[in-house]
Order: structure tokens, then sequence, then C-alpha cells
């Protein structure tokens, strides 16, 4: 709290935080369920000329994203975005609706093409696992299978093609394939739009920076440097002055340490000879000054002893059952 009222002062706003943790093992995404809790805190806030939200996260759901600056936005003149480490995908997206980007040198945005998540998604089946998991789609993968069939291999008339998204269409079902097309447009939609906040009355240099961050950096793991979203892309990127520098570090250093994002998820460590233990872990935070939202999970673990199952499970080996008791946000001040 004092980290933030100290950042708030330098900055003469009012701070928001808001942090989904990717730990590994226990990732959390940009989902609309936080809308309330939002909701909550800047009425608290009452109308402000300032807001800064502090953001943490690799993502999330793209429409939950643009919704959680208009409603930001409905409680402030300028709306910016203060970035210690990662704002990937959704909530780079994010940024882009923002007046002015606060990056520290390890800041980081990406690309912003989306992954579909859809009922009818290819399923793939993992070994010594009993169910298959769906496998989100993404966009711009689909996008350059096709490209690939046409300038690389010159399948250029009608019934190569046809042919191709045969093939295309017995892989991914043809609704998901619409579902990619309407997610391609969409995104590139919501950018513009939020992008009219950050860039004023240059549409062309709108649609370059849109065409950049959803089509032209070939992977969605690209990492967009402080410099690049200054210099190419040419967002309004603040660079902080060393004392605000070392207090957003700081406040990210507490928050990495609240939600162990440098500790892999690993069940062996909660679990003493019993073999069984009931655990609360802390994944997520919306935070302003005196009021505290975290995203939190609690499990049952147990270890068991899983018999061999040819050919993926040769040999007896030591397995974990998880039981969800209780997750979703809760408030607690005390954290």
């Amino acid at each position: 709290m004092e980290l933030i009222k100290a950042i708030e002062k330098e900055r003469n706003s009012k701070l928001l935080v808001y942090i989904t943790g990717d730990r590994r093992g226990l990732e959390t995404r940009i989902a609309t369920d936080v809308f309330p809790i939002f909701h909550e805190h800047l009425s608290r806030m009452g109308k402000q000329q300032k807001i800064d939200l502090f953001l943490y996260s690799t993502g999330g759901i793209t429409i939950a994203g643009y919704a959680l600056v208009n409603l930001i936005r409905e409680f402030c003149q300028e709306f910016n975005v203060i970035i210690p480490f990662k704002a990937l995908s959704c909530a780079t997206l994010i940024s882009l609706g923002a007046n002015e980007i606060v990056m520290t040198p390890m800041g980081q945005l990406s690309p912003i093409d989306p992954s579909v998540h859809h009922p009818l998604a290819p399923i793939v089946q993992l070994p010594g696992q009993p169910v298959g998991q769906f496998v989100p789609v993404n966009v711009e993968d689909v996008n350059a299978f096709v490209k690939l069939a046409i300038n690389e291999l010159g399948l250029k008339n009608e019934e190569s093609m046809t042919k191709i998204f045969e093939l295309l269409a017995t892989k991914i079902h043809p609704l998901v394939l619409g579902a990619i097309q309407r997610s391609r447009e969409q995104i590139a939609f919501l950018a513009t739009n939020l992008l009219k906040y950050h860039i004023k009355d240059d549409d062309e240099k709108i649609r370059k920076i849109v065409d950049i961050i959803s089509r032209e950096r070939f992977s969605h793991d690209y990492i967009i440097s402080r410099r690049e979203a200054k210099e190419v892309l040419g967002l309004n990127i603040i660079e902080p002055e060393e004392e605000l520098l070392k207090k957003i570090i700081s406040l990210f250093e507490v928050y990495s340490k609240m939600l162990e994002l440098d500790t892999p998820y690993n069940p062996e460590m909660y679990l003493s000879n019993s073999g069984v233990a009931t655990v609360e872990f802390n994944r997520a935070i919306i935070e302003s000054i005196g009021l505290t939202h975290v995203f939190r999970t609690v499990k049952e673990i147990r270890r068991i002893d899983v018999p061999p199952q040819p050919p993926q499970i040769p040999v007896p080996t030591v397995g974990y059952q998880e039981r969800i008791l209780r997750e979703g946000w809760v408030l607690d001040n005390n954290i």
C-alpha cells in the first residue's frame, strides 16, 4: 500500500493493480468475471482526472480486455497503463486503449492474434491421461497454412486450393474455421477502436500498427520490447525516471513473491508423510488503496500409486489426485 501511494503521488493519479499470475501449473487469464470487482474499486475511487492501471498478464479473453478499458474510462478523463514486465496478448490490447504506456526496460508487449477456444476444436490425447484435451486453434496458424500452400508449394488453381481447404476441414471443424475468421476480423476492429484513444486523427498510423501486431510478427510468442514499441510501432511509450522506476519494480516484486510467480507448481512440495494436504493458492490480484481482491484456489492434493499402464506407463509410478474445494475471487485486505 505504501508503494501504491508513492506511485500515485509521483504520477499524480489513482493506481489500480491487475495481476493475473503465470506461475507454471497455476496460470490465470484475463476474463469477464473481474468486472463487478473492478466496478467496486472504481466506485470507491470515484471520478478521477487520471487512473493508472498497473498491469501484469500473459493474456486472456480479448473482448474482456476491450470491455475493461471502456469500464475504467467511465471513471476518468485520462487512462494510462504501467507495465513492469509482461503485458502480452490481451494485456497488449488493453495497453492500446491507454493514453500513454509507462514501460520499464524489461517491459514486454506481444502480438494480439488470438487463439480460438471452441467446443468443436481438435482433441489431443496425452499419454497417461484418460480424457483428451481440446486444443485452441491460433488464428494466424491457419492463415499461415493457406499461405504455405500458395506461396511455397505453388498451389494456386481452384482445384488444388479446394483440396487444401478440404484437408484443413478434415483436421479442424468448418465451424471452428468460421470462428477463426470472425475472430481475426474482430481483433482488428477492437484494436483499431482502442488505438483511437491512444493516437489522435491518424487512421493510417493506426492501420499500420494493427497490421503489425495482429499479422506481421509471425508468432504469437514474439516479444515486443520497449524500444520496438516506441520506435517501430510508434506507440506513446513513457520511460519512467529512476525513482519511479524503482517503485514500479519494487511493487512488481511484492506481487511476484505473493503469487510465487518464479516457483513452478509441484504437488510434492505440499505433501508430508501423510500423503494428503489442503492448500490455498493465490493466483491473481486486483488491488487499490484500502481494497484487495484475490483469485484463490483451495485444493486437496493426494499422493497415489499408479499401477503400470503399458505402453505409456511401463512401470509403477507415483501420481497425484487433485480436487478443487473452492475457487474464485475473494476479498482479503489482510493478505
